[in-house]
């Protein structure tokens, strides 16, 4: 922790590079992934500050819309797509998905109840998914795939997709090699960029 609380001391001391942040945002893309602490959508995008508006989930897990139970995730889609007016929205699922996995394996979640429930919202894995592929890249890839139907059922994102003025976008990270595939509709396979 320490070399975090050293680089955080260090940080505000150029005012200057900050400034600008103060004057608003507007974020072009929003950008949904995984909490796991080895996918960083800056470093794989080379964002700047207040070029990327970021949700991140457990297993980027997209939950189903309704408007009678808000959710902190539907709040920021509408956000990013109402009042930001992004244009792009990236759903980027990863290899070595410790969420994914742990549904093609059937792991016992009953100690981390809330993680279980979640993540009854990720799809069913591939009837062909192997437990015993650390990459899981099959099962993530299905998984992606449904999140991002489950997005394109938003009201805001149906209305903005509809009218051709917001893009969605399917991509897969592999946290061993950095590559990023992405879901190609008319050949409906991962392609890199």
């Amino acid at each position: 922790m320490q070399p975090l609380i050293d680089n955080a001391r260090t940080f505000g001391q150029r005012p200057e590079e900050f400034a600008k942040l103060a004057e608003g945002q507007s974020p072009q893309v929003l950008f949904i992934t995984c909490s796991d602490s080895r996918v960083v959508p800056a470093l794989i995008t080379g964002a700047a500050p207040g070029q990327l508006f970021e949700l991140r989930t457990a297993g980027n897990i997209v939950p189903p819309y309704a408007s009678e139970r808000p959710t902190s995730e539907a709040a920021t889609i509408e956000y990013a797509v109402e009042v930001l007016g992004v244009q792009d929205i990236v759903v980027c699922g990863h290899s070595h998905c410790g969420a994914v996995g742990a549904l093609v394996r059937g792991d016992d979640l009953d100690t981390v109840p809330a993680v279980r429930d979640w993540l009854a919202y990720a799809a069913s894995p591939p009837a062909s998914a192997d437990p015993d592929d650390p990459a899981v890249a099959a099962s993530v890839q299905h998984h992606l795939l449904a999140q991002l139907l489950r997005l394109r059922s938003y009201p805001c994102v149906e209305k903005r997709l509809a009218e051709g003025s917001l893009r969605v976008r399917g991509w897969y990270y592999e946290v061993h090699t950095g590559a990023v595939l992405e879901h190609r509709a008319d050949t409906d396979a991962f392609e890199a960029l």
